[in-house]
């Protein structure tokens, strides 16, 4: 890779200047149809991405090392770039920095920039290109389904912005398994009830089909750099895609070897398992690697092939077309102000085993310990192990959300901020979830075989053996009453509640007070 040299050493000028920001590696994208020799593509590597939050090691050495291929298949299609390297003497260390120094150096006369996915790198950037000379331009990045603000005009005068309303419009808008007189496939536009068994340990897990890369210097250059960042990074031994081609083989190898068993065991957590039927796109999804339509396509033509069932697949395209379409349009139509919302204010730091996963929990510490290891878990396990704990316990959202932001390679604030603080944490009043998703024990016992062997007793309530899980599932609606009790969708949970003797109530209150005043030694 070539590193970025001193602004004095222009070799030609150049009329325009175009950023391509890590998450945007979409080599399919109309800029790249036609060689422009004044036109420059500039990459950059600098601390501003990398200190904002405390990412994974695999996150950072995975988009550093996608954007080098990035680059390098930009040059060999005949483009000029520019790659600015983290450790090159002229990094300013920030993007607009940069951009100056380099519009200095070309003599550019206009910058332009794909529309970012997230509301600081949005506002940075126009704050920045306003202030200057240059003439600007954001162009689409030819990624989503939807314009920022389209589900803000779909959702209009609604209290409640439901995915299922968004998921049917996107549905019909694109034909996705529907008949021929435009109704849903197997006469139901959602499947999930039938996508909640737990895993009996057959079928087996497929092999790991992903490729594996050795970024052993990249690392060495990370930490010369002094780059701080937490997790295992695998560097000698990375195991995501680096480029499209590599992203497509993955999609493939889903689709042929996880996608017919995807849905059965969707919500289904296993310790001897950890990735059992997903797909692990989400990376190269949300990098641009892939694009979304062609991802739901490609499962519906397996279904339509007789190569996986419906509700496996309509599973899979609820989750991009629906969900991820969907939470996005919650990001942009709430920023700037959603990252800070704590509706139940909550407030208590993240215990410190969230950076080690040494807990006697020991659903806690198998979900904490794979994120360390692998930068990855899935949905449920994010929602009900780690995300259930936290609201539980009233754990600060926003502490959560720089948690989940850093350690997750897929996760970007416009994916990863509604999921926790809106589905998982409950925090912004109730905008996308109906109810607060939490559970006691039995549901985590039911769904996983993570209760074996632990420190704790799931069919205990109170007492040194007893599941935090359960006290803590009692208090919070407890100490929620007020917010909660007028929840129809919660009415059974108050009733119990009810039924239940003053000293048990209180028993729990107190069982609840204890553990939420020692988290850092469950």
């Amino acid at each position: 890779m070539t590193h970025a040299t001193s602004p004095r050493a222009a070799p030609w000028p150049a009329r325009t200047l175009r950023l391509v920001l890590g998450d945007q590696l979409n080599p399919g994208h109309s800029w790249f149809q036609q060689v422009d020799a004044q036109v420059v593509y500039v990459l950059m590597e600098v601390r501003q991405e990398t200190d904002y939050v405390l990412h994974h090691a695999q996150k950072i050495l995975a988009i550093f090392a996608a954007m080098r291929d990035f680059a390098r298949q930009l040059r060999a299609a005949g483009h000029r770039v520019r790659y600015v390297a983290l450790e090159s003497a002229s990094n300013r260390q920030s993007i607009p920095g940069n951009l100056q120094a380099l519009a200095r150096h070309y003599g550019a006369r206009s910058v332009q920039w794909q529309q970012p996915d997230e509301w600081r790198l949005d506002a940075q950037l126009q704050a920045w290109a306003s202030s200057q000379p240059l003439a600007w331009d954001m162009v689409d990045s030819e990624h989503f389904l939807t314009a920022r603000g389209e589900l803000a005009a779909l959702m209009q005068g609604r209290r409640q912005w439901l995915m299922e309303h968004f998921y049917r419009h996107m549905r019909r808008r694109h034909r996705l398994l529907l008949d021929a007189d435009g109704q849903p496939e197997g006469g139901r536009w959602n499947f999930d009830h039938d996508n909640r068994k737990p895993w009996p340990g057959t079928p087996p897990q497929p092999p790991d089909w992903r490729p594996t890369h050795d970024h052993s210097g990249l690392w060495a250059m990370l930490q010369r750099c002094g780059v701080d960042s937490l997790g295992q990074p695998q560097a000698a031994a990375l195991r995501w895609p680096l480029n499209r081609a590599e992203a497509l083989a993955c999609l493939e190898a889903f689709i042929a070897q996880a996608l017919p068993h995807f849905g059965d065991y969707e919500d289904a957590m296993a310790s001897q398992a950890p990735r059992l039927f997903h797909s692990l796109l989400s990376f190269a999804l949300n990098v641009k690697m892939l694009q979304p339509l062609e991802v739901i396509r490609r499962a519906e033509a397996a279904w339509r092939g007789g190569l996986a069932p419906l509700a496996a697949v309509e599973g899979f395209v609820r989750q991009i077309l629906g969900w991820r379409e969907y939470v996005r349009g919650i990001y942009w139509s709430c920023m700037p102000g959603y990252e800070n919302r704590n509706a139940l204010g909550h407030h208590l730091p993240l215990p410190r085993w969230f950076w080690t996963g040494d807990t006697g929990m020991r659903c806690l510490q198998l979900s904490i310990r794979q994120s360390l290891q692998t930068a990855h878990a899935h949905h449920i396990q994010r929602l009900m192990v780690i995300g259930n704990f936290a609201l539980l316990a009233g754990l600060d959202p926003v502490a959560l959300h720089r948690w989940y932001l850093g350690i997750y390679i897929d996760a970007f604030e416009w994916v990863e901020l509604p999921n926790t603080l809106g589905m998982s944490q409950s925090a912004d009043g109730g905008l996308i979830a109906t109810k607060p998703y939490v559970s006691g024990a039995a549901y985590l016992q039911r769904m996983t075989d993570y209760c074996r062997g632990c420190a704790y007793d799931p069919r205990q309530r109170t007492g040194p053996r007893a599941c935090p899980f359960n006290a803590l599932y009692w208090d919070f609606f407890d100490r929620h009453s007020t917010a909660l009790r007028d929840n129809h969708r919660l009415t059974l949970v108050y009733r119990q509640w009810q039924k239940m003797p003053p000293q048990q109530q209180e028993a729990l209150r107190g069982q609840a007070r204890q553990l939420r005043g020692r988290l850092d030694a469950l």
